[in-house]
């Protein structure tokens, strides 16, 4: 599949990162990112986005049963996630239910169907974006329960707001992730609200980690500002230069409440 160039609003092994944790993340956000661009981009039918998300599963199952299998069309990928997989031991289902969320993502688009609910709307985010939230605190060394939940709970704000921020995107390609009969005024609060709850998972991690943290969870609040001023079924809100220095500050006075 061709390149695409991606905006993000969030940053992805930023500088902050500690140094020796960048290769497993980068090899992380290429394999869901390569999906996402399977399930997303191009004019490929569903039935052949279908195809790649499965193939892309079997390598990666190929991949870790044989040392000699070499991914024919994504070789490098697999190389290199292979390794960071066995280094790290990364929980492979995580991986796997990124693609079952794109797989879905896919099969919702072709049959034109939407979410019932917000009930059904928070499973498909607790596949397709908790998932690196929990492979991230494991990579930290991170695994108490408290922590797991705050970060299923920053994840799935996260990907509330893309959901948000995109409508203008999304609904033209007859993405709906609105819940049928959802107001998107109170899906905002919601989505703030649970980045709230999640917000104190900054202090139980170590370091440039956690101010990385704290950058992505005022990202996600300044972008749910800028929803609420804007019309996003008709522009994708953007950071600019004075909101990352609003972060940045709103970064510094985020409360020490872990002993």
């Amino acid at each position: 599949m061709q390149a695409v160039n991606h905006y993000e609003n969030f940053p992805v092994a930023s500088w902050l990162c500690p140094a020796h944790l960048r290769a497993p993340i980068v090899a992380i956000y290429h394999f869901a990112r390569t999906a996402d661009d399977i399930a997303d981009e191009g004019e490929a039918s569903p039935e052949d986005r279908l195809k790649a998300l499965a193939q892309l599963g079997q390598d990666l199952r190929h991949s870790l049963e044989s040392p000699n299998y070499l991914s024919p069309q994504w070789p490098q990928i697999f190389i290199n996630l292979r390794q960071q997989i066995l280094t790290f031991k990364l929980p492979v289902q995580l991986l796997l239910d990124l693609l079952d969320a794109f797989t879905q993502d896919v099969a919702f688009t072709r049959d034109a169907r939407r979410y019932a609910d917000r009930a059904e709307l928070l499973d498909y985010c607790r596949r397709s974006a908790n998932p690196i939230g929990r492979l991230l605190l494991h990579l930290y060394g991170v695994t108490d329960k408290a922590s797991l939940a705050q970060s299923d709970a920053v994840c799935s704000a996260l990907q509330l707001i893309n959901c948000w921020q995109d409508l203008s995107l999304d609904l033209p390609r007859g993405r709906h992730y609105l819940p049928i009969g959802a107001d998107l005024a109170e899906e905002v609060t919601f989505a703030r609200a649970l980045m709230n709850q999640g917000a104190d998972l900054v202090h139980a991690l170590p370091g440039r980690g956690g101010w990385e943290l704290r950058l992505v969870v005022q990202g996600g609040l300044r972008i749910l500002d800028k929803i609420e001023r804007c019309n996003t079924r008709l522009q994708r809100p953007k950071l600019q230069g004075a909101d990352y220095a609003l972060m940045l500050w709103r970064s510094l006075w985020m409360t020490q409440s872990r002993p």
